[in-house]
C-alpha cells in the first residue's frame, strides 16, 4: 500500500491544506496520508490557535488519515531540527513510502539539488569563510549556495515551505531511508501572506479566529498567558538562558537582558533582537524558557509515536505499523505515563491550558483520547 506522510502544523487546517491531500492523492493514486502534527506549540514560538485533538480532527475531516503527533521539544525548533524529528517520526512508522511537502517552486529536483549542495563539504567550507565575518546565519548560507548552484536554487531558500522541503530531504538523506519525496506547488497565499479567495494563508486565518471574526471554541494565543510566561522567564538566570537551544552566539546573554527590561513579550524580542537573531528565533528560546525547557530535555531521537487521532483506513495503516513500527505507539493517554518525553509533553500542555480565552485545568494530556472517526 502507498502510504504518503505529510508534515503540518494545521494551524489551523485550512482549504489550502486540504488541497496539498488532494494533490497528493493525485499524484500517487489513492494512498493513505499519515501526517506528523505539532502539538499544542509550533515553529514560530507561540501557541497553535485551537488544540491538537480539534486540529487533529479537522485534519480527518480534511483527508488525511492517521495523525501522529510532534512533540513540542521538536515543534518549536529550527527548520533543520523541526524537519529532523517529523522525518525520523515518519520513518519510524515503517510503513510510509513517500513524503510530501507544499513548497513555491513545486519542483523536487530542484530542492533535492540544494539538498545535497548544503550536506556538501565544499558547502561547508564556504559557510565558515561567511560566518567568520559576522553575518547572519541565513545570509551566509543563501551565498554560499548562490556561489555554488547560482541565483535560481539560492532563492529558494528565501521562501518558508521550500527550505522546509530542503531540509525534509536533507534529514532523509541522513536516515538512508527509501522513502520518496514529492512535492506540491503551494496554492493561493503565500506564508503569512494574507488573504485569498480560495486560499487564505493560515496566519490570516488565526488573525480572524484571534479577532472573533471566525467562529472558534476557546482559541489559543501566547498573549493570553504572557504574564504566565513573562513569570517563568524573569525566574531564569543566565545559565538557564544558555541552556536554551539555539541560544550561542550572545544570544543568551541579550535574551536574560531583555527579559529584566521588557514588560511585554514583544518588547522582549525587540529588546533582544539584532540583525545576527532572527525574530522567529527569539521567539522560539523565549518559549522554551517560559515552559521550563532546556535543550537537553530534547533527546537524540524521538522515543515514541504518538496517535491522535485516526479514521477507518488509519486504523489499517496503524495495524500494519503495529508490525513494522521501530518505535512503541502510544494509542491510550495512560500508557504514556512514565515516559520521560511525554511527561514533559503533559508539562507543556498544562501550560497551553493558561494560554486559552477561558483557562482550563492541568492534566488534559491523561484524559484526552485519539479522536477516531
Amino acid at each position: 500500500m502507498t502510504i504518503a506522510g505529510i508534515i503540518a502544523e494545521y494551524n489551523p487546517f485550512h482549504a489550502g491544506h486540504a488541497f496539498h491531500i488532494a494533490q497528493t492523492r493525485r499524484q500517487l493514486g489513492e494512498c493513505a496520508v499519515v501526517a506528523v502534527m505539532s502539538g499544542n506549540f509550533v515553529q514560530r514560538g507561540d501557541c497553535a490557535v485551537l488544540d491538537k485533538w480539534r486540529r487533529a480532527r479537522a485534519a480527518l475531516e480534511g483527508g488525511v488519515d492517521l495523525v501522529l503527533e510532534l512533540p513540542t521539544v521538536w515543534a518549536v525548533s529550527s527548520a533543520e531540527c523541526f524537519a529532523r524529528g517529523a522525518v525520523e517520526l515518519l520513518a519510524s512508522t515503517g510503513v510510509v513510502t513517500h513524503l510530501s511537502c507544499g513548497s513555491e517552486c513545486g519542483c523536487a529536483d530542484k530542492l533535492r539539488q540544494v539538498a545535497d549542495c548544503l550536506d556538501s563539504e565544499v558547502y561547508r567550507a564556504g559557510l565558515r569563510r561567511f560566518l567568520d565575518e559576522g553575518m547572519p546565519f541565513a545570509a551566509c548560507r543563501q551565498a554560499v549556495v548562490r556561489g555554488l548552484l547560482g541565483e535560481d536554487l539560492a532563492s529558494l531558500l528565501s521562501q518558508p515551505n521550500n527550505n522546509l522541503g530542503i531540509e525534509y530531504i536533507r534529514a532523509l538523506n541522513t536516515l538512508e531511508r527509501e522513502i520518496r519525496p514529492v512535492t506540491v506547488l503551494r496554492a493561493g497565499a503565500g506564508h503569512d501572506g494574507g488573504d485569498h479567495p480560495d486560499y487564505p494563508s493560515a496566519s490570516f486565518v488565526r488573525e480572524k479566529i484571534l479577532a472573533g471574526e471566525l467562529p472558534a471554541d476557546d482559541p489559543a494565543s501566547l498573549k493570553y498567558g504572557e504574564r504566565g510566561a513573562l513569570a517563568a522567564l524573569r525566574a531564569m538566570d543566565e545559565e538557564d538562558f544558555a541552556a536554551l537551544p539555539d541560544c550561542g552566539e550572545g544570544l543568551s546573554h541579550r535574551l536574560y537582558c531583555a527579559v529584566r527590561q521588557g514588560r511585554m513579550l514583544e518588547e522582549v524580542y525587540t529588546l533582544a533582537k539584532t540583525k545576527r537573531y532572527a525574530h522567529s528565533r527569539i521567539r522560539r528560546a523565549a518559549l522554551w524558557g517560559a515552559l521550563g525547557l532546556r535543550e537537553c530535555d530534547r533527546p537524540a531521537h524521538p522515543t515514541y509515536l504518538r496517535v491522535l487521532g485516526a479514521n477507518g483506513r488509519g486504523r489499517e495503516v496503524l495495524r500494519e505499523m503495529k508490525i513494522k513500527a521501530a518505535l512503541p505507539i502510544i494509542t491510550k493517554p495512560a500508557h504514556g505515563r512514565g515516559i520521560p518525553l511525554l511527561e514533559l509533553e503533559a508539562r507543556c500542555t498544562d501550560f497551553y491550558q493558561l494560554c486559552r480565552q477561558e483557562p482550563g485545568p492541568c492534566g488534559l494530556e491523561w484524559t484526552a483520547n485519539p479522536v477516531m472517526l
